[in-house]
C-alpha cells in the first residue's frame, strides 16, 4: 500500500516514514524538499497519485497564533480537497493533548486543523499525543548562551511509539478521535532538559520560564496532561536518554 506522509522530513515525520517501511508499505513524502508545498498546493496532485492513505505530521515552528492558524488553514485548504479528489480512504492527523484547554498560540492552529479535518468529507482519525521525549532535545538544540525552557508538566512519550501508533491507525478503519496517547510517567520539562544535558556532557545554563497569564498557569499546572483513560507508551524518559 502507498501511504503518504505529510511533513515526512520533520522530527516526527521521519519516524513515521520509517514505521511505514517497517510495516511493509511504500511511503510517499509530502514536503517542500520533495517538491510538495501544502500551503500552496504545489505538487500535491502528482504526489497523491496511487496513494490510498495519508498520515499528516506537518508542522510549523512558531509560537504565534496568527502564523500557526495561517499555516494550518492554508495547508488544510489545499490538502483536504486534494485527498478527496485522489480518493484517499483514510486521513490520520497527529495532534496534541490539551490544546483545547491551554490557549497557547501554536495550539490555536492545531485546533483549526482539527476543525477543518472534521468538516471535510475525507474519512479521518485524529490522534492527540503528549509531548515527545525528543522535545527536550529540541530545547537544547536552540542556539544562545542559555537553554530557555518553559515550566511544563507533561507525560512525555517516545516519538517512535507515536509513529508506530499512527501507522497502526492509518491501516485500520477511520475512528474520528482516537484515544489519546501519553507516556508512562508525569515529568517536569525543565528537569528533563537538565537531565538530558547532563547525559550529553553539556554545560549551558538552563533557564526555566513561566509563560505569562493563564497559558503559563495551565502549562505548569498540568493542562497538557491527558484526562481520563488514554493509551500509554512504555518507554520512559530515563530509558530514552540512556539509549542515546
Amino acid at each position: 500500500m502507498r501511504i503518504a506522509v505529510a511533513g515526512g522530513t520533520g522530527w516526527a515525520g521521519r519516524l513515521v516514514v520509517d514505521a511505514v517501511v517497517a510495516a511493509g508499505h511504500e511511503p510517499r513524502v509530502l514536503a517542500r524538499s520533495r517538491g510538495v508545498d501544502l500551503t500552496t498546493g504545489r505538487g500535491l496532485e502528482a504526489a497523491l497519485d496511487g496513494v490510498s492513505r495519508v498520515i499528516d505530521a506537518s508542522n510549523v515552528t512558531t509560537t504565534s497564533r496568527a502564523k500557526s492558524v495561517a499555516f494550518f488553514e492554508a495547508a488544510a485548504g489545499h490538502l483536504l480537497p486534494a485527498l478527496e479528489s485522489a480518493g484517499v480512504e483514510h486521513h490520520v492527523v497527529l495532534s496534541i493533548v490539551g490544546i483545547d484547554r491551554v490557549g497557547f498560540g501554536y495550539y490555536q492552529g492545531k485546533l483549526r486543523q482539527e476543525e477543518r479535518v472534521r468538516e471535510s468529507r475525507v474519512p479521518y482519525t485524529v490522534l492527540r499525543t503528549t509531548q515527545f521525549h525528543e522535545f527536550a532535545a529540541q530545547m537544547l538544540a536552540r542556539g544562545g548562551p542559555l537553554a530557555v525552557v518553559p515550566r511544563m508538566r507533561c507525560r512525555p512519550v517516545a516519538a517512535r511509539e507515536v509513529a508506530d501508533t499512527l501507522v497502526r491507525l492509518v491501516l485500520a478503519e477511520p475512528a474520528g478521535h482516537a484515544p489519546e496517547l501519553a507516556g508512562p510517567e508525569v515529568r517536569e520539562m525543565v528537569a528533563m532538559v537538565r537531565q538530558l544535558q547532563r547525559a550529553r556532557g553539556g554545560r549551558r545554563p538552563v533557564l526555566p520560564v513561566s509563560l505569562p497569564g493563564a497559558v503559563g498557569k495551565a502549562m505548569a499546572g498540568g493542562g497538557l496532561l491527558p484526562l481520563g483513560d488514554s493509551a500509554r507508551g512504555t518507554c520512559t524518559f530515563d530509558e530514552w536518554v540512556a539509549a542515546g
